[in-house]
């Protein structure tokens, strides 16, 4: 667990908070604070988080209170104490879900998010576990009520797709997908081996934030190389008749983004580019950690060994977290989109254990 739930100290310093909320409170008091927009639009952002944490943190401190008030006055009826011990269940609940608001303080955890998927070793078999993946954070970013928009897909040769670029919208969507980063490992048997036999396939899924536009990324244009050609997947009118998709490379870096979405040319590379500058921001901040020699330079290779987590559909059903030990029997209900187990299970971890 990353810190505890305790009012001062580990994850949730509420004294703190509120005391940052005083601060933000005061100086939007002061008449000089809308001079500046991006810095008065940042604070006023701030202040919104700690509220949605602070508010609902302090309701259920009153209602442990409550609970326990109830308790003294009628500690003899077992009734009661079992409705008093379902209410408690309850708060606790609601204490979790706001443990993990507070735990995404990160830099850009409430920004949107830029998902890739990519097949691995396995041929027609991962680029089917691609598409299942691919339904899977659809499937749960619906149940979050975020936005989900396909930038660019490309199918594979049989079944299933090669990969995917999704832009998730939603608020800390970035901040929770960033659990999910890693090698997917699936097994199963084949439906497509007629002779029934069991295969294991891996696919990646890369997580990045979509930065604001105020994040400077210098982007020298004679570093790029913009290719146009036509639309690969379904489609309406003009989509598919002309060459509205974008591919732009980025030649210092090798880093290439595309775009196929919209309609105009314009549009997709303007998508485009906003991708380019959220690859190239999480490069160099990898870079500044230290990290880019793993994640960038000697990525992991796509196959046996390198899971963050196994589905296992035959002989029995399991999926698990191997950087969590979370894990669970019920495969479809994940598969499904219920994948908040493993995401808040991973948040909770000590800095040092991720």
């Amino acid at each position: 667990m990353r810190g505890n739930s305790s009012i001062s100290g580990g994850f949730f310093d509420l004294p703190a908070k509120i005391s940052a909320m005083a601060a933000i409170q005061e100086k939007m008091s002061l008449p000089e604070f809308w001079n500046d927009n991006a810095a008065s639009n940042k604070l006023m952002k701030d202040l919104k988080a700690l509220k949605a944490i602070v508010d609902p943190f302090q309701k259920s401190l009153e209602k442990i209170k409550d609970l326990k008030e109830f308790v003294d006055i009628s500690s003899d009826d077992p009734a009661f104490l079992e409705q008093i011990n379902t209410d408690l269940k309850i708060v606790e609940a609601e204490i979790g879900t706001i443990e993990i608001q507070a735990i995404l303080g990160g830099e850009f955890d409430r920004c949107h998010a830029i998902l890739s998927i990519n097949a691995g070793a396995g041929g027609t078999e991962s680029c089917d576990w691609a598409s299942m993946l691919l339904r899977m954070y659809k499937r749960w970013a619906d149940s979050k009520g975020c936005k989900v928009e396909m930038l660019d897909i490309l199918a594979g040769e049989e079944a299933g797709i090669k990969n995917v670029t999704l832009r998730i919208e939603g608020e800390t969507a970035y901040g929770l997908l960033k659990a999910e980063k890693g090698v997917h490992r699936l097994v199963r048997i084949s439906p497509f081996d007629s002779n029934k036999r069991r295969h294991t396939s891996f696919a990646s899924v890369d997580v990045i934030p979509e930065i604001e536009e105020d994040v400077k990324v210098e982007i020298n244009p004679d570093d790029l190389r913009i290719d146009l050609f036509r639309s690969s997947g379904p489609g309406g009118q003009s989509v598919n008749t002309t060459d509205s998709a974008v591919r732009i490379t980025h030649l210092p870096t090798g880093i290439v983004v595309q775009c196929q979405n919209e309609r105009s040319q314009l549009q997709n590379r303007q998508t485009a580019m906003k991708v380019l500058r959220a690859r190239l921001y999480e490069l160099k901040r990898q870079q500044q950690e230290e990290r880019m020699a793993s994640e960038y330079g000697e990525k992991m290779k796509i196959e046996w060994g390198s899971q963050i987590r196994s589905y296992v559909m035959h002989p029995y059903t399991m999926v698990k977290d191997h950087r969590t030990d979370a894990e669970t029997g019920d495969v479809q209900r994940v598969m499904d989109g219920d994948i908040n187990m493993f995401i808040e299970a991973f948040l909770k971890l000590k800095p040092e254990d991720k």
